[in-house]
């Protein structure tokens, strides 16, 4: 039986190198880092101070947000998935549906690591100070996880799942085989996946303190952020939002919709921290398994993919992290495929980045070229014994890649990899 055909036709994006997909397209093609020093980092005594921080204008939420809505909101999570879900739902061609009726056959899986920590914290001083009945009717739905999912399906009006998932690192990628497995199995047409993340030193904080966080580049945040590189030194803090539409090819084609790629499958697992996995580190046999079983959910061949956006945080996991590519798809030196990574520019997104990061792979089938990997001209060695320097650019290719594999490892030993494909 021939699976449904599932596509993606609308894009949404905040991130520190852009706020709308078509400045962030623009400077990653450029190679522009949005990273920059953080005062309050400094104030707050963080061995790291800078971060990929989303900047925008206040004002900017009154296109998004009703005046009822903006009181109280202090949840940069709630704000940075509304902006991007909805940019990705109108760049679909859809409107708000203002009809009594839901969308019985549109969704969202929406994910998120943690949402309101802000909030939470003003809670949690008002409560104390026994001013609980100055709350407001808006903490509850900016502190559970689910806040953002159920905010967005009730602006579109979404009669289908709406959910929330959380998976770490992995929060994004996995948010969208979910969304395409429920189109696939005939259990919706349209769905708003993506997934997005806090900022602010209540989130960075634990990692500062696991000193797994760069702090010799806060007078040179742009280059802090190092995947493959033989100085990398941590991954370096980052936030926003990605979100995509899927739509089941017949509904795509039936309404005249604008195709930016196609999903043809992928996989999801987890290696149990056992065999060298933990909850800070992957399995290597799970990471393997599930990059060979997402190329066969898509039927594909491991010769087929022609680039590789990888999840490279700028640790010593990224030799790992190659050397499971190498050994999964069975190709090293000449053979591998081009291979980046997106937190180059904008940091570690955490349950953001699979999101963020597949929104860029995206337009790289689209707009036909390979963004190139900043700060790493000084290639690690061990990285440089299994693979052509050539095949991790540094600057932006002119080639138009057919297929592109995401693949997104997070903390608790799980891992999810997409196989996008140019549509056709």
């Amino acid at each position: 039986m021939n699976k449904r055909r599932v596509v993606i036709t609308g894009l949404g994006v905040i991130s520190s190198s852009g706020t709308n997909v078509s400045e962030f397209n623009s400077n990653i093609q450029k190679g522009v880092s949005g990273i920059c020093y953080i005062e309050e980092l400094k104030r707050l005594n963080f061995s790291c101070q800078i971060a990929g921080l989303p900047i925008y204008k206040k004002e900017y939420l009154n296109d998004y947000f009703n005046s009822i809505q903006l009181k109280g909101l202090s949840a940069s999570g709630m704000e940075y998935g509304v902006m991007a879900g909805m940019d990705a739902w109108q760049n679909a061609g859809f409107s708000v549906n203002k009809s009594n009726i839901p969308l019985w056959d549109t969704g969202v899986i929406f994910g998120t690591g943690i949402l309101g920590v802000d909030k939470f914290r003003e809670a949690i001083y008002k409560v104390d100070n026994g001013n609980v009945r100055r709350l407001g009717s808006t903490t509850v739905t900016q502190t559970m996880a689910s806040g953002i999912s159920a905010f967005l399906g009730g602006m579109i009006g979404c009669g289908n799942m709406v959910t929330t998932n959380s998976s770490a690192c992995s929060t994004g990628t996995e948010a969208i085989l979910m969304a395409y497995n429920r189109i696939t199995n005939n259990e919706a047409e349209v769905i708003l996946a993506g997934s997005t993340s806090d900022s602010g030193p209540y989130v960075w904080g634990g990692f500062d303190a696991m000193r797994i966080l760069p702090y010799k580049y806060n007078d040179n945040p742009t280059e802090a952020s190092r995947p493959m590189s033989a100085t990398a030194s941590g991954f370096v803090p980052g936030s926003g939002a990605g979100a995509l539409v899927l739509e089941s090819l017949e509904s795509a084609k039936k309404r005249g919709a604008t195709i930016y790629a196609e999903i043809l499958g992928g996989h999801v697992n987890s290696g149990g921290q056992r065999g060298g996995g933990s909850m800070t580190a992957p399995n290597n046999e799970a990471v393997q398994r599930c990059i060979r079983k997402a190329i066969d959910n898509a039927s594909i061949q491991s010769e087929d993919i022609d680039v590789i956006n990888g999840h490279l945080t700028a640790t010593i996991k990224d030799v790992d992290e190659i050397q499971n590519w190498c050994e999964a798809l069975k190709r090293k030196g000449e053979d591998f495929p081009y291979i980046n990574s997106l937190k180059s520019m904008v940091g570690h997104c955490l349950a953001a980045s699979g999101s963020i990061e597949s929104v860029a792979t995206v337009l790289q089938l689209k707009e036909n070229y390979v963004f190139g990997n900043i700060n790493c001209e000084d290639l690690h060695p061990e990285i440089a014994s299994l693979i052509n320097r050539e095949k991790i650019p540094t600057r932006t290719l002119d080639f138009s890649p057919n297929i592109i594999a995401k693949a997104s490892f997070g903390f608790g030993d799980v891992n999810a990899c997409v196989i996008f494909k140019k549509y056709s």
